[in-house]
């Protein structure tokens, strides 16, 4: 085996060797997860000052939002099928680069058309963070912990979203609002660089010791030839353990929608709160969602230990635990207190990535590594679908019928969606051996 591992090319003799360096890899690809949310969300917070300098409506702003919401659903599957063919490296490194491109021309936009053509295209490149997570975790970590790194590779998309705005508003008061998008696609355009540099895969990485490219691949997955593309999604959709993956995503993904575009909303229509109140707690549910990602995968290890169930079902029963948690979303409803309601919709943010990781972990755990990031990306697309519809639905209900029942229903989704996970993914008694 050593002397099979000296010989693989593009490994060098001689460099030196980083301990743990698919922690370090995976840090690498967070990072870049953290910049992608940094660049996608400095619309929202630039809103208010680009409807009055490009004399935007609220409708017209509505369209700008919904061309992003359109290509990052459209795009998932074609982005996980180009990074299944021509690798992950150079796949990333042309969406990331086509990305940092589109924020930086935001600057030039003089209307809302131009900025909705960019933004559509921003959307498309942008959505390859999704299919990339699941790719990145076959490629660079044996089985065993997959479900630990699913749970620390959600936490990119929580810390993107609780830095944007002190990041966004610092720029924007030295630079203005065009200078702010340069700077955000600037951040981006370091990443692009850095990812270049830095990363490569396993067989290849001249850092990567032989003893811990041995651990990485201790399960021997075989390589699957590669299909076409309308070739792979037709294979992936007579699959149904697909749909216990794609209907619990469809599920879940209307609480983040909720988290990342409505909930300041909430918060000051419902609550009474004013932007300073709003801009000191509306952050809570990303910082629980955050330690909701990091809890997951090693609940799912701790679920195997106690119960000696097998990883699959160890994944299912951490996920199925965040769903629970959910229904903390109900009791929003019934509680006066403002302070209460951000609690309980933080334990909703907790639980919600709990499910979300756990989903992105099953990908990888019930697909072959070839396809990975294909799967993850039309599990992408089907979430995506519902944060889109939701988000119509609070538009034209909100105003009318409040947000008790949609906390209500958001309560109940993601028991829904454990079900399917269960009936379609869930390993019987005999099935397999458990491996842990």
């Amino acid at each position: 085996m050593s002397l099979e591992m000296n010989q693989l090319p593009g490994r060098v003799a001689g460099k030196r060797k980083i301990k743990y360096l698919r922690w370090w890899m995976l840090a690498l690809f967070l990072l870049g997860v953290t910049v992608n949310y940094i660049t996608r969300n400095s619309l929202g917070i630039l809103a208010p000052e680009l409807k009055t300098s490009l004399a935007m409506t609220t409708e017209q702003y509505s369209w700008i939002v919904g061309a992003f919401q359109l290509a990052y659903t459209l795009f998932q599957p074609l982005c996980g099928w180009l990074i299944d063919v021509i690798g992950l490296k150079m796949g990333i490194l042309i969406c990331a680069g086509l990305w940092a491109l589109m924020c930086m021309l935001h600057a030039g936009a003089a209307n809302w058309i131009q900025l909705a053509i960019l933004r559509f295209f921003m959307g498309g490149a942008e959505a390859v963070a999704t299919p990339a997570t699941a790719k990145t975790l076959g490629e660079w970590f044996p089985k065993k912990e997959r479900p630990i790194a699913a749970g620390w590779a959600g936490v990119g998309f929580s810390i993107g979203a609780m830095l944007a705005p002190p990041i966004i508003v610092v720029a924007h008061s030295y630079l203005g609002w065009q200078g702010a998008f340069i700077f955000s696609g600037g951040l981006a355009m370091i990443w692009v660089l850095l990812w270049w540099c830095l990363f490569q895969t396993p067989e290849k990485h001249p850092n990567l010791s032989q003893s811990e490219l041995a651990l990485i691949k201790q399960d021997h997955e075989p390589d699957v030839a590669k299909q076409p593309f309308f070739k792979t999604l037709l294979t992936v959709g007579r699959d149904k353990r697909f749909y216990g993956i794609a209907i619990p995503a469809f599920m879940a993904e209307p609480a983040w929608a909720v988290l990342s575009f409505w909930v300041p909303l909430y918060l000051a229509s419902e609550r009474g709160m004013d932007l300073k109140h709003i801009a000191m707690f509306a952050w809570l549910p990303f910082l629980a969602a955050d330690l909701g990602s990091i809890a997951s995968g090693y609940l799912a290890r701790l679920y195997g230990h106690l119960l000696g169930t097998s990883r699959i079902n160890s994944v299912i029963a951490s996920s199925v635990t965040g769903a629970f948690m959910m229904l903390s979303l109900a009791l929003v409803t019934i509680t006066p207190n403002p302070y209460l309601a951000i609690a309980l919709i933080s334990v909703g943010g907790f639980g919600h990535q709990m499910i979300s990781c756990m989903i992105s972990a099953l990908v990888v755990e019930s697909f072959e590594k070839n396809n990975m990031a294909t799967v993850n990306g039309m599990r992408g697309s089907s979430a995506w679908i519902a944060s889109f519809l939701f988000s119509i639905l609070i538009g034209l209900t909100a105003d009318k019928i409040g947000y008790n029942p949609l906390f209500i229903a958001m309560a109940c989704f993601d028991l829904i969606g454990a079900l399917f996970m269960v009936a379609f993914i869930a390993e019987r008694r005999g099935s397999r051996a458990a491996q842990h």
